[in-house]
């Protein structure tokens, strides 16, 4: 099921709160179940992030096709990529 444009204005409203907490992808894995989330560390994804936040990097999946890849069109998405930044990064 594809990431309507609501879910992910919430996503990143979430993301971007000075408080947003560090177990946010479990938050959010429960809030979102009907997509796919992976969870790293940003120093693990080379892609260029969709939206940078103070501690995540937002990646967003697309799994339409017969291979998972990155993708920067939200009309695409089916998951999330939550990359975890170093403090100061």
């Amino acid at each position: 099921m594809p990431l309507a444009e609501i879910e992910l204005a919430e996503i990143e409203r979430m993301l971007a709160s000075p408080d947003a907490p560090p177990h946010a992808y479990l938050e959010l894995r429960q809030k979102f179940p009907h997509l796919s989330w992976v969870r790293c560390d940003a120093s693990d994804v080379t892609e260029t992030p969709y939206r940078r936040f103070a501690a995540f990097d937002l990646h967003l999946l697309d799994s339409a096709d017969h291979c998972v890849q990155i993708t920067d069109d939200p009309t695409r998405a089916t998951g999330i990529v939550l990359a975890k930044r170093a403090t100061g990064s």
